[in-house]
C-alpha cells in the first residue's frame, strides 16, 4: 500500500500518520511539500516549488485562489516525472492550498482524501467575532472568494475529514456527508502529566511559584493575546508568587491585526498599552515540543483564548499534560471540554461585548490559583488518543505546536 501525502509544509498534519503507517504497518509513504527532499522515518520527501503566485497587481479577492493554483501547478510539475514510479494507491492532501487539484491527470483511478480544516464565512465567524477589531469591508467580501479552491477540492475528492465537529459544520451542507470527523490525535507519550517540582526545576522556577501558561502560534487577537495580557497583569499585581510563561512567535498568523495597529508588531502594540512586569511575564518564543511539554507540566493554570476558529493542538496537549484550563466560551472549545470537569472555568462573553478581564467578574488571583490547585487534585485532565498520536518519539516526526 502506497500513500502520497500532499501539504506545503512537513510534517504538518500528516507526518505522524505517515510515520505510523511506515513503522507499524509497513506501508510505503511519500510526502510532497515545499521543504527539502530526502528521507525521514522511512518517508520519502519530494520537493515542489509553486509555479507563479499572486502579486500586488492581482485582485485582492483572488490572491488566495491564484496562490493555490500556483501550488497545485508546482505539485503537478514535481510529480509528473515520477508518474510511473510512484503510482500511489491513495492521495491525501490539505484542502485550501489546492495541492491535489491536478493529480487526477496523473493517476485518474487513485482516490483523493481531503483534509478540510476550515471554511471561511463573512458573518458569525472569526472575522466578526471581536467588535474591537472590526473586519475591513474588503476582507468581508474576500472571505467568500477564499473558498473557491476549497469548493473544487470538495467536489473532486472521494472523501474527506475534519479534525472537529465544529470545523466540519462550517462546510456547505451538500458536502458534509463526504466529510468525517477524525482528530489529528494526541501523543500521550510526550504530552503527559509529570512531576511538577522536577518540571519547575528544569525551567529554573521557584517551587512555590504560581505558574500561568499561554501558548499560541502567533501572538495575536484571534488567539486572545491582548486579553490574556490584561489578565496576566491583574494576576501578577494580585499575587506576588505568580509567574506567567507565554509561548509563541511575535507575528500574526491568521488575523488582520496589523491593519489596526499601523503595521507594527501586535505584541509590541499590546505591551505599549500598559506597564507590564516582564521579569514575571516571560516570553519564551517558539519552543520544541519536548520543551513545551515540560512547560505545560509545570503549569498551575493554562489559558486558552480563541475566537471561533480552528481548534489549537495546544489546548489538548495542555489537557493531556494535566493542566487546569481557563478558556474562552466558544464553540470549538465547548466541543472538547466541560466546565468543572476538564476545565476549571470559562471566560464568558456575549456576542458583541468587548472581551475584558477587568469588568469586575474576575476572581482575585490568589483565589483563582488556589481553586486551580483544588481542581487539579480532583481532576487530572486527560485526552484519549484519537487515531494515531502526533509526534511519536520513535519516528522523530513532529508536527506544529
Amino acid at each position: 500500500m502506497h500513500v502520497l501525502f500532499v501539504h506545503k509544509n512537513f510534517p504538518a498534519q500528516f507526518g505522524h500518520i505517515a510515520a505510523h503507517l511506515v513503522e507499524r504497518l509497513g506501508w510505503q509513504c511519500s510526502f510532497v511539500s515545499e521543504t527539502e527532499p530526502g528521507t525521514i522515518a522511512g518517508i520519502r520527501k519530494i520537493q515542489y516549488r509553486p509555479h507563479g503566485g499572486a502579486t500586488e497587481q492581482t485582485h485582492y479577492f483572488a490572491r488566495t485562489f491564484e496562490n493555490a493554483v500556483a501550488h497545485a501547478h508546482g505539485v503537478y510539475e514535481a510529480l509528473e516525472p515520477l508518474r510511473d514510479e510512484l503510482r500511489p494507491d491513495l492521495v491525501v492532501g490539505h484542502s485550501g492550498f489546492g495541492s491535489t487539484l491536478f493529480l487526477p491527470e496523473l493517476w485518474p483511478e487513485t482516490p483523493l482524501l481531503g483534509y478540510f480544516e476550515y471554511f471561511y464565512r463573512p458573518h458569525g465567524s472569526d472575522l466578526d467575532f471581536r467588535p474591537d477589531f472590526p473586519a475591513h469591508p474588503e476582507d468581508v467580501l474576500r472571505s467568500r472568494a477564499r473558498n473557491a479552491m476549497i469548493m473544487l477540492d470538495l467536489e473532486q475528492c472521494r472523501a474527506g475529514y475534519s479534525p472537529t465537529r465544529y470545523q466540519q459544520s462550517l462546510f456547505p451542507e451538500a458536502y458534509r456527508p463526504k466529510i468525517r470527523v477524525v482528530h489529528d490525535g494526541v501523543d500521550t507519550a510526550l504530552w503527559r502529566p509529570r512531576d511538577k517540582a522536577e518540571a519547575r526545576a528544569a525551567l529554573g522556577l521557584d517551587p512555590g511559584a504560581h505558574v500561568v501558561t499561554y501558548v499560541s502560534r502567533g501572538l495575536e487577537s484571534m488567539r486572545g493575546f491582548d486579553v490574556f495580557m490584561r489578565a496576566a497583569k491583574r494576576i501578577c499585581d494580585g499575587d506576588a508568587a505568580a509567574v506567567v510563561l507565554a509561548v509563541g512567535e511575535d507575528w500574526v498568523a491568521y488575523g488582520g491585526d496589523l491593519k489596526h495597529v499601523g503595521g507594527e508588531s501586535f505584541k509590541e502594540h499590546v505591551l505599549a498599552q500598559d506597564d507590564y512586569d516582564l521579569a514575571r511575564i516571560r516570553f519564551l518564543g517558539q519552543v520544541e515540543p519536548a520543551t513545551l511539554a515540560g512547560i505545560l507540566a509545570a503549569s498551575d493554570v493554562h489559558v486558552y483564548l480563541t475566537v471561533p476558529f480552528v481548534l489549537s493542538w495546544s489546548l489538548l496537549d495542555a489537557m493531556a499534560c494535566g493542566c487546569v484550563v481557563v478558556a474562552s466560551d466558544t464553540e470549538p472549545v465547548r466541543e472538547v471540554v466541560r466546565h468543572g470537569e476538564r476545565i476549571l472555568a470559562m471566560a464568558r462573553h456575549a456576542e458583541g461585548q468587548r472581551l475584558d478581564p477587568g469588568d469586575g467578574r474576575h476572581e482575585r488571583a490568589d483565589d483563582l490559583v488556589g481553586a486551580c490547585h483544588r481542581q487539579r487534585r480532583k481532576h487530572i485532565a486527560t485526552v484519549e488518543v484519537i487515531h494515531v498520536g502526533r509526534g511519536s518519539g520513535s519516528s522523530g516526526v513532529r508536527g506544529r505546536s
